[in-house]
C-alpha cells in the first residue's frame, strides 16, 4: 500500500510539472525569443515604420529614418542628412509561409548600392525554433545574408556550379525554414532595389504573334486559357465561412490580336493598341465579389495596392495613368461583372511569350493578436502556343519548395520507405514469428523488434529528428478546419510519410506498430528499462498496480483533451504546453542545451522509465492518447481464445498492462509487443496447450507439427481479436 502511494505521488508530482508548462511558467525561465513575440498593430501600418521597429538594428550608422515610401513600402536611412540605405519589413513585400504556415516577419537594411546590411527577425511562429533550435542558430543563419547584394542568387546548402550561385549554409532540422527565408530576404531585398533604381531592368525577347483570327466565345477563352480565374473565398483570409466570395476576379491578355478582338471588339482593340506605346502591354480584369480589386490606394493616391503583375523575379504595380475603363465584353456569353477595368504595363521586362502571374494582395487579420498582415493570391497565365511563332520558348521553373526539399532528401526518404515496409511486413509475419519463439528463446520477435526501436532512435530521431509529435495532429486538424495546404506538409517529407504510415496502421492494428516498434522516444525508453535490466536493476523494476495503473493511464487522455482545447483559444500556447512531450529535448536540441526545468522533466522521465516500462507512454503521451482513440476502430487484434477469459498467464507478463481480468486485450493500450502472441501458440507455456499436449502425449495421439520449435493444437478456434 505504503509503495502505491509513493508510486501514485510520484506520477502525481509529473502532472504537477506539465501544468507548470500549461501555466507558461517555463517557456518564460528558458530564454527570450522572437517566437510569437507580440508586435504593435502600428508596425504594418503606421507611415512611421521606425517608431515601431528597431531600424537601428539593421542600419546602424543611420542618425535618422524617412517615413514609408513607395509600394512595396521602404524607409530610407540618412547619416548627417544624406542618404546611407533602405530599411524594409518583410511582409510589406512579400508572403511567403514558413513550416508553420506564417511568414517569418524579418527586417532589413541595405545600402545605397544594393548591399544587405542587416537582418533582424522580428517574428516567427515556428515550433521547432522555439524549442528545437536554439535562438543562436537562427541569428547565425541570418547573418550570411549580411554582405550580400539584392541580385546575388543564393542558394541553400551546396551551392550548383556556374550561374553564379552563392551556397550558404542550412540550420539542421529547420529545412523548409531556412529556404523560406532565403526567398524572404533575397527577393525582398531585390524588389526594393528594383524600386528604386539599383537594379535595372533587363529587357526579355518580345512575342510575336501568328494572325489567327477565330470568333471565340467566353467559354472558349476560358478553355484555351486566354482568360484565368481567380476566386478568394472569405475563409480563406479568416473571415468567416460567407458563401459569397470576396472576389471573383477573371483576367486575361488584350494584346494578343485574337484574344483582344473576341474580348473587346474589333473598334476597341483597334483603338487600344493605337494608343500603346512599344513594349508597353495591356491586360484586362473583371470581377465581382465583396470586394474591389482596385483597392482604396486609388483615392489616396492613384496607386492600385490590391493587384500586380509578376514574372519570375519581376513585379509591375499600376497608377491611375495606366488605368482604362471597360464598359463590356464583346464575347458571346461573357456574364455581367460589379468592376472591371485595363491596366497598362510599361516595361521591357516584361513579355507575354513567357508565363506571368496576376496577383492579388489581401489583408488577413491574427486572431489572437489583432496584427494586419497581407496575403497574396495568384493565378499564371501563359499564351496558347497556337499563338506564338515558333511557340513557347524553353523556361525552366524553379521547384516549389517542398519539392526541392524531397529532391534534397531522396536517399533519406528511400531509406525510411525500406524502414517502413520493413516493420509493417513483419508485423503481417506476426503468427508465423510468434510460433517460431517461445518464451525460453524469443529471438524471432526481440531480434526485429531491437533493430527498428536502435533504427527508429538512431536514424529516424537523432539523424532524421522525424520525431511526430502532438503539434503535428493539432496542426493537421486546425489546417482541415480553415485552409488545407498541401505544400506545408509536403515541406518536410519524412514527417509527412510518417503521418501517412502513422494513419493508416492505426486503423488497420491500431496504435502499437508506431507506438511500440517505431516511436524514437518510446523505443529510447524501453531500450533504457531493457538495459537497466541487465545491468542489475531489474529487482529493482516493478508493475504498478492494476487498479493504480487504470486511473493513471487516463491522465494523457486529459492532457490531449486539455492540449487540444487550448488550441483553439491559442496555438502559439498549445505549442508551449506541449512540451510535456520530451522528444525534443531528446532528439531536436540535446539535454545539455536546455535550460534546467527541461532536463528535470527530462531526467525524472528518464529515471523512471529505469524502473517502469514505458512510464511516459502509459501515463503522459498526448500523443499516444490521441492515436489511442482510433484505435477503438482497428480492423485486427491479436487473437484470444475462449480459455484467455479464465486464463491470467499472459496477464501477468504483459508489460503495457493492458490484458484486462477477463483476458481481453485493450489495444487501445496494447504496444503489439507480441509476448502475448508468443504464449498464446507455445505447447508448452500457454496453460490450455500445455494441457491439450499432455493429454496427447498420455494417450499417444499424433501431434500436427507446424514448426521446429514445437506443436500447436488448438482446443477450440480462435477469433480474430476483433471481440
Amino acid at each position: 500500500m505504503n509503495a502505491s502511494l509513493s508510486v501514485s505521488r510520484y506520477f502525481i508530482a509529473l502532472v504537477v510539472v506539465f501544468f507548470l508548462f500549461a501555466a507558461g511558467l517555463f517557456p518564460l525561465i528558458t530564454v527570450a525569443s522572437s517566437y510569437e513575440t507580440p508586435l504593435p498593430v502600428q508596425l504594418s501600418t503606421d507611415p512611421d515604420l521606425c517608431a515601431y521597429a528597431p531600424c537601428k538594428d539593421v542600419m546602424p550608422d543611420a542618425d535618422s529614418f524617412s517615413t514609408r515610401k513607395g509600394k512595396p513600402a521602404y524607409v530610407e536611412a540618412y547619416h548627417n542628412r544624406k542618404l546611407i540605405g533602405y530599411v524594409f519589413l518583410s511582409t510589406d513585400i512579400v508572403d511567403i509561409p514558413a513550416y508553420s504556415g506564417k511568414p517569418v516577419v524579418t527586417l532589413m537594411g541595405m545600402d545605397a548600392e544594393g548591399k544587405i546590411i542587416g537582418v533582424k527577425i522580428l517574428k516567427h511562429s515556428e515550433p521547432i525554433l522555439l524549442v528545437g533550435i536554439p535562438e543562436g542558430e537562427l541569428t547565425k543563419f541570418i547573418k550570411q545574408f549580411v554582405g550580400r547584394f539584392a541580385w546575388d542568387k543564393v542558394e541553400i546548402g551546396r551551392a550548383r556550379s556556374g550561374d553564379g550561385y552563392i551556397g550558404i549554409d542550412a540550420i539542421t532540422g529547420a529545412t523548409v525554414t531556412v529556404i523560406a527565408q532565403n526567398q524572404v530576404v533575397m527577393r525582398s531585398a531585390y524588389e526594393i532595389a528594383k524600386q528604386i533604381g539599383i537594379v535595372k531592368p533587363i529587357p526579355k525577347l518580345q512575342a510575336k504573334f501568328i494572325g489567327i483570327q477565330e470568333k471565340l466565345s467566353w467559354e472558349d477563352l476560358i478553355k484555351e486559357g486566354s482568360v484565368q480565374h481567380l476566386r478568394v473565398m472569405p475563409k480563406d483570409l479568416e473571415m468567416g465561412h460567407g458563401k459569397e466570395p470576396y472576389i471573383d476576379l477573371y483576367f486575361g491578355y488584350l494584346n494578343m490580336p485574337n484574344v483582344g478582338r473576341n474580348v473587346l471588339g474589333e473598334y476597341n482593340y483597334q483603338r487600344l493598341m493605337t494608343d500603346l506605346k512599344p513594349n508597353e502591354h495591356a491586360i484586362f480584369i473583371v470581377a465581382n465579389g465583396s470586394s474591389s480589386f482596385k483597392g482604396s490606394g486609388f483615392v489616396r493616391g492613384g496607386i492600385y495596392d490590391r493587384i500586380q503583375v509578376s514574372q519570375e523575379m519581376d513585379t509591375f504595380t499600376f497608377r491611375d495613368t495606366d488605368y482604362f475603363n471597360l464598359y463590356s465584353i464583346d464575347a458571346a456569353g461573357a456574364p455581367r461583372f460589379r468592376e472591371s477595368g485595363i491596366f497598362i504595363i510599361r516595361s521591357p521586362s516584361f513579355s507575354a511569350a513567357y508565363p506571368w502571374s496576376l496577383v492579388l494582395l489581401a489583408n488577413k487579420q491574427d486572431k489572437e493578436t489583432g496584427v494586419k498582415t497581407f496575403i497574396n493570391f495568384d493565378r499564371e497565365y501563359w499564351l496558347a502556343s497556337r499563338y506564338l511563332e515558333g511557340g513557347h520558348p524553353e523556361v525552366i521553373k524553379p521547384d516549389p519548395t517542398w519539392l526541392r526539399v524531397w529532391k534534397t532528401k531522396w536517399l533519406e526518404i528511400a531509406l525510411f520507405v525500406v524502414l517502413l515496409a520493413g516493420a509493417t511486413m513483419t508485423h503481417v509475419m506476426r503468427d508465423q514469428l510468434s510460433r517460431w519463439a517461445d518464451r525460453k528463446d524469443n529471438r524471432w520477435v526481440a531480434y526485429p523488434k531491437y533493430f527498428f526501436w536502435i533504427a527508429s532512435i538512431v536514424f529516424v530521431g537523432y539523424y532524421a529528428m522525424a520525431q511526430p509529435s502532438i503539434t503535428h495532429i493539432l496542426t493537421w486538424l486546425h489546417s482541415m478546419i480553415d485552409q488545407w495546404k498541401w505544400e506545408l506538409f509536403l515541406s518536410d517529407p519524412l514527417i509527412f510519410i510518417f503521418w501517412w504510415f502513422i494513419i493508416i496502421t492505426v486503423f488497420i492494428w491500431g496504435r502499437g506498430l508506431f507506438c511500440g516498434w517505431l516511436c524514437p522516444y518510446g523505443a529510447l525508453t524501453e531500450l533504457v528499462y531493457k538495459i537497466s535490466r541487465v545491468l542489475g536493476l531489474k529487482r529493482f523494476q516493478f508493475f504498478l498496480p492494476k487498479p493504480l495503473h487504470n486511473k493513471l493511464k487516463w491522465i494523457k487522455y486529459a492532457v490531449f483533451i486539455v492540449l487540444l482545447l487550448m488550441s483553439f483559444y491559442s496555438m502559439s500556447l498549445a505549442e508551449k504546453m506541449a512540451e510535456i512531450e520530451p522528444f525534443k529535448t531528446t532528439f531536436l536540441v540535446g539535454i545539455l542545451n536546455r535550460s534546467w526545468p527541461f532536463i528535470l522533466f527530462w531526467l525524472l522521465l528518464f529515471g523512471a522509465s529505469m524502473l517502469i516500462e514505458r512510464p511516459f507512454c502509459k501515463y503522459l503521451c498526448p500523443l499516444g492518447a490521441g492515436l489511442a482513440i482510433p484505435s477503438t476502430f482497428r480492423l485486427f487484434g491479436l487473437k484470444r481464445k475462449t480459455e484467455c477469459q479464465t486464463c491470467k498467464a499472459c496477464a501477468v507478463g504483459c508489460g503495457s498492462l493492458a490484458i484486462d481480468p477477463q483476458g481481453k486485450i485493450d489495444q487501445r493500450e496494447c504496444m503489439l509487443c507480441l509476448d502475448c502472441m508468443i504464449l498464446y501458440y507455445d505447447s508448452y507455456a500457454c496453460p490450455p496447450l500445455s494441457r491439450e499436449r499432455k493429454y496427447r502425449d498420455k494417450h499417444d495421439l499424433p501431434l500436427t507439427p507446424i514448426s521446429p520449435r514445437g506443436y500447436f493444437i488448438p482446443i477450440q478456434p480462435a477469433n480474430d481479436g476483433k471481440s
